[in-house]
């Protein structure tokens, strides 16, 4: 999975209720990020793997300079939010 410069990567499922809460937090922020649903992409689930030790752990949530946030609370996007704007 290909990411550019500017894009938060946002790795998850639709049953996942803190996967559907981070991806409110970022809609409430105006954050641009692109969805992988792992259920719906081996691909992605993949990722999430690879970055989890080979567990599926959601979400997983990777931003333009590099870093992870997995299974994060809104202070943590909130934070994490301030230091890459």
């Amino acid at each position: 999975m290909e990411q550019d410069a500017y894009t938060i990567l946002v790795y998850g499922a639709s049953w996942c209720p803190d996967a559907r809460r981070s991806r409110r937090f970022l809609d409430d922020h105006g954050m641009t990020y692109t969805w992988f649903d792992v259920d719906e992409n081996a691909e992605a689930a993949a990722v999430v793997r690879e970055k989890n030790g080979g567990e599926i752990v959601l979400p997983t949530i990777i931003f333009p300079d590099g870093s992870i946030l997995v299974e994060p609370s809104n202070e943590e996007l909130e934070q994490k939010l301030e230091s890459i704007s």
